[in-house]
C-alpha cells in the first residue's frame, strides 16, 4: 500500500509506518484491492487526512467503517460524494444541523466543505469489502486512526471532538476533556437517532466553543 499524504500528516505518523501491525495492514489491504472490491477507491483511503493538514484541524467527527454500498465511500466519515443519495445517518445529522443552527438541509451529501473549514472526518477503519460491514476492522486501521487522535489530542489544545455513538466514544476515551470540548451523544443512525442525538445541539456547542477559544467558528 502506497503511503501518499500530506506532508505534516506524513511526518506526525512516521513512526506508524515502521512498526510491524501497519506492514501487515498494508499487505491485507493490497491483497484486499487485488482480490475484491474495497471501498473506498484506494487513492482516497487517506483522504481525510490528506485533505486537512494537522495545523488546519479545529474539530474531529468519528466514525466507523466507510460505506460499503457503491459510489459511496470517498475516505470521509459520514459523507458521500456529489450526485449519491444520502444515507439515513447523514440525513439524520442534517435535521439535527436544521434544528440546532436553522442551516437548511444540503442537496449534497459531500461534506467536503466541512473539511475545508478545519473539520476532520476520520473513520475507525479506512477501507471496507463491499456489502461487508465490518469487513476490515481488527486488521491494523484501530490502532493506526488511534495514533491520529492520540497526536491531535496530546500536540494540540483547544480542539472540539464530536463523538457520536458507543463506538466513537470508546475509541475517544483518553482524549483529555480539561484540554479539549469533548461531545458525546447517540449515534445519528436510525436505530440510535431518537435516542439521544436530535436534541443534542453538536453544532451550535462546537462553534460557542471555537469562539470561546477565539478561533473562527465552522461555517456548517
Amino acid at each position: 500500500m502506497a503511503i501518499k499524504l500530506e506532508k505534516s500528516w506524513k511526518e506526525a505518523l512516521k513512526d506508524e509506518f515502521k512498526k510491524p501491525y501497519f506492514k501487515d495492514l498494508s499487505g491485507f489491504v493490497h491483497e484486499q484491492y487485488k482480490s475484491s472490491t474495497v471501498y473506498p477507491p484506494a487513492k482516497q483511503i487517506f483522504n481525510a487526512l490528506d485533505s486537512l493538514p494537522v495545523d488546519k484541524v479545529k474539530v474531529i467527527i468519528i466514525g466507523q467503517d466507510p460505506y460499503h454500498g457503491p459510489y459511496q465511500a470517498h475516505g470521509l466519515s459520514f459523507s458521500v460524494p456529489d450526485g449519491v443519495r444520502q444515507p439515513p445517518s447523514l440525513q439524520n445529522i442534517y435535521k439535527e444541523l436544521e434544528s440546532d443552527i436553522g442551516v437548511s438541509r444540503p442537496a449534497s451529501g459531500n461534506l467536503e466543505r466541512w473539511v475545508h473549514e478545519g473539520v476532520l472526518l476520520l473513520n475507525a477503519t479506512l477501507t471496507v469489502r463491499a456489502h461487508q460491514a465490518g469487513s476490515h476492522q481488527n486488521k491494523g486501521w484501530e490502532k493506526f486512526t488511534d495514533a491520529v487522535i492520540h497526536h491531535l489530542a496530546d500536540t494540540k489544545t483547544g480542539l472540539v471532538f464530536i463523538l457520536w455513538g458507543n463506538y466513537a466514544q470508546k475509541k475517544g476515551s483518553f482524549i483529555d476533556s480539561a484540554k479539549h470540548l469533548v461531545i458525546k451523544s447517540a449515534h445519528p443512525s436510525p436505530l440510535s437517532a431518537y435516542g439521544g442525538f436530535f436534541g443534542s445541539k453538536p453544532f451550535s456547542k462546537t462553534n460557542e466553543y471555537l469562539l470561546a477559544q477565539k478561533k473562527p467558528p465552522i461555517n456548517w
